[in-house]
């Protein structure tokens, strides 16, 4: 069977990574390693970018040069300076992979207004700036692919998640219609929600999590950043445009509008039964 028209080999592709330091950046790097391409990887920790090459290399010897650009993708000049320094290594953007992003969880009052406008920096604002600054080359090329890490909470707004869930709705939203613009110019587009994944950042989540959402998130199950790594590069290969690992998002991809009303009655239990045990406990807001 032929390939579809907007899919995507590896081998030699230049592959920009943001968030390439670790979780499912990295997972990505060292996969896309494995398939033959070129990478340049983005981070804010310098230190955290040269212990991924370093891990990249050794499982992939054979890698070409690993180009590290520390930088916050907040900040556009940043992004457009490390775009700059990875092409001047490895030539243009064949995949853009934008996987950074912060997830700070919490009630909804007690989180600063601050939390809502640096979530929206980094998750939305930080992708939007890689992509706009690749897409004339790929345009111009008539190649490319464009890959946006989501999360199951941009199908779905989860207690607790008040900053996160809408910036990754907002990724929902320029996927789709970037998809459209972007179909008749050869250039991919990638969406991919992943759940609850064994992460760095997940950690850190849990760290502020109120019992209401990790009772809520409990039943998506835990992910490894490989595996949605994995489904993550397939996807690429093969030019989908939605990816949903594991049967419950993809159930709620397909039937959320319909099945709204019953989700918002079932989560609201969910969160009471979760209160009730937290309060019981002592250990609720």
């Amino acid at each position: 069977m032929p390939r579809p028209k907007n899919s995507m080999q590896l081998r030699n592709q230049h592959i920009f990574i943001t968030g390439g330091s670790s979780g499912i950046g990295l997972s990505v790097a060292r996969q896309a390693a494995v398939a033959g391409a070129r990478l340049s990887l983005v981070g804010r920790d310098a230190a955290k970018l040269s212990a991924a090459s370093a891990t990249v290399r050794a499982e992939t010897p054979s890698t070409p040069e690993i180009v590290t650009i520390p930088a916050d993708v907040s900040s556009e000049s940043a992004v457009l300076a490390a775009l700059q320094i990875a092409e001047a290594v490895h030539g243009p953007i064949d995949i853009l992979i934008t996987s950074a992003g912060v997830a700070r969880p919490g009630y909804f009052e007690e989180i600063p207004v601050s939390v809502f406008e640096r979530t929206m920096a980094v998750n939305y604002f930080g992708t939007l700036y890689a992509i706009k600054a690749v897409v004339p080359s790929m345009r111009a090329r008539a190649h490319g692919s464009i890959v946006l890490i989501s999360s199951g909470a941009g199908l779905v707004g989860l207690f607790g998640y008040t900053p996160y869930a809408p910036s990754k709705f907002a990724l929902r939203g320029l996927a789709e219609t970037l998809r459209a613009e972007l179909k008749p110019a050869g250039i991919a587009v990638t969406i991919v929600y992943p759940p609850d994944t064994d992460t760095p950042q997940l950690i850190e989540e849990n760290l502020t999590k109120p019992p209401e959402t990790k009772a809520l998130t409990a039943g998506g199950g835990l992910w490894t950043s490989d595996a949605v790594a994995r489904v993550t590069l397939d996807a690429v290969r093969c030019g989908r445009f939605s990816v949903t690992p594991g049967f419950q998002l993809t159930i709620l991809s397909w039937l959320h509008s319909l099945i709204a009303p019953i989700l918002h009655w079932s989560f609201d239990r969910v969160a009471a039964r979760a209160r009730r045990e937290a309060d019981a406990k002592g250990t609720s807001k």
